[in-house]
Order: structure tokens, then C-alpha cells, then sequence
């Protein structure tokens, strides 16, 4: 009996599935997030220090987040792709990085935001904001590579697949900067033994703005894959319509 991920590697049924997911996920984000925002600026209180500013860690913590497990995506996606040639490894792990990147700048831009009034600059190069710069460069040093090798899709996959596993051992450094190096940045204060250091009432909207932005992305990578496998359909016909065209023009020749 097939498993759900062999059923899934044929393209023509994860178009299937992905189209009857995709509506409903995309809802229940922005229900969530919608949701999530109400909480965050008019139920969440002031922080005690922070004052309103705390209002930046709804969106800034979890795009920073987000940026981690997208790379954790590509990661899995290339070792799919390198050990068990899974058809839609590839086009997962292509799919992740532009999104990726995206919530890694929306994480930088907002702890900058957030930096000027806690600690009165903008940038300081502190161990996790420095780190997270690294993660950004990853995420566009893979999209630099894979559109020099436009021509190659092949070996643009393998490319990436290496550089993505090699670039995973950003993420433990990212995740334990502050408990390694004395940093200006705060130590984590939501997953941590012993239970959140956060208040409920600052807890809670962080929470559901978490699982706004998580489901978000799940359906922006499941739209993603889907324009990549039609975008990689349209040009294997288009390659074949031109083979074709040739071989007619070389028999006319003859």
C-alpha cells in the first residue's frame, strides 16, 4: 500500500489534493490572522516597559519563526531530493526560498523597528540579528543560484540542494545565539523549560498570530508549488513542441 508521500509524488495528484486544500487553508489564514490582529492591537495591553512598541513582536516573532522553519523546509526538500529523488522535492524546496526570504526581511525590518526604541539603534551586530542576516543571504544566494542555472533545471535542483543542507547549520546557531554568546538581543521566552515568560494577555494574541502567519505560509508554498509544476509542465511542451518543429524542418531539408 502507497503512503501518503508516494501517492503525493505524482504531480497530477498532488494538483488534485493541493486545489481542494488550498481554498480552505488559505481561509482559515485569513480568519486566523484577522483574528490575530484584533487581539494584538485592541485587546493586547501595553507592555510595562516596552510600552506600545511591545505591538512589534506580534508580527516580528513570528515572521522570525517563519524564516526558520522555511529553511527547514528546503532543507528536508533537498535531502528528499539527494537520497529518495522524490519528483516534487525540488519544486517544494525552489517554491520555500522566495517565501522564505520574505518573512526572514519582514523579521529583520521590524526588529529593527523594534531595536530603535529598546536599545536606541536600529542595527547592532548582536549574535541573532547577525545570524538571521546570514539565514537572508542563504535564502538569496539560493535564489541567485537557481536562476544562473535557468537553463539546466537539473543541476540547478542539485545545486541547491547541497548549498540548502550545507546552509542548515545556520538554524541551531540562530536558535541558541543568545544562550551561547552574551547578547543584547532577549533569550527565548516563549518555548523555554519551565513554560512562557510572557503573560497570557501578551501570550495569547502572539500565539494566534503565530498560527496566522504559519498557515499563511503553508498556503502561499502550497500555491507556490503548484505555479511550478504548471510553470515546469508549460515548458517541457514548449521544449517538445520545438523538437518536434525541428525535426519537421530537418526531414524538409532532406
Amino acid at each position: 500500500m502507497q503512503t501518503l508521500t508516494q501517492r503525493l509524488a505524482n504531480p497530477t495528484r498532488f494538483m488534485e489534493l493541493s486545489g481542494r486544500i488550498l481554498p480552505w487553508l488559505s481561509g482559515l489564514a485569513a480568519v486566523t490572522l484577522a483574528y490575530g490582529l484584533y487581539l494584538s492591537f485592541f485587546v493586547a495591553p501595553p507592555d510595562y516597559q516596552q510600552g506600545e512598541t511591545v505591538r512589534i513582536m506580534f508580527v516580528h516573532v513570528p515572521a522570525a519563526w517563519l524564516a526558520m522553519m522555511g529553511y527547514m523546509i528546503i532543507a528536508v526538500s533537498s535531502f528528499g531530493l539527494l537520497v529518495f529523488r522524490h519528483p516534487l522535492a525540488d519544486v517544494s524546496a525552489k517554491s520555500a526560498a522566495p517565501i522564505g526570504a520574505a518573512f526572514t526581511l519582514l523579521a529583520l525590518v521590524t526588529g529593527s523597528l523594534w531595536g530603535k526604541p529598546m536599545w536606541g539603534a536600529y542595527w547592532v551586530w548582536d549574535a541573532r540579528l547577525t545570524s538571521v542576516l546570514i539565514l537572508f543571504f542563504l535564502y538569496i544566494g539560493l535564489i541567485a543560484l537557481r536562476s544562473a542555472l535557468e537553463e539546466d533545471p537539473a543541476l540547478a535542483g542539485k545545486l541547491c540542494a547541497v548549498l540548502g543542507l550545507v546552509g542548515v547549520v545556520i538554524l541551531p546557531i540562530i536558535r541558541f545565539s543568545v544562550d551561547w554568546w552574551n547578547t543584547l538581543h532577549q533569550p527565548a521566552s516563549v518555548l523555554k523549560v519551565g513554560g512562557p515568560a510572557i503573560h497570557p494577555s501578551i501570550l495569547i494574541p502572539l500565539l494566534v498570530m503565530a498560527l496566522g502567519f504559519t498557515l499563511l505560509f503553508f498556503a502561499m508554498h502550497l500555491k507556490a508549488m503548484r505555479n511550478e509544476i504548471l510553470r515546469r509542465r508549460v515548458r517541457s511542451l514548449t521544449l517538445a513542441e520545438v523538437e518536434r518543429a525541428s525535426r519537421l524542418e530537418a526531414r524538409a531539408a532532406e
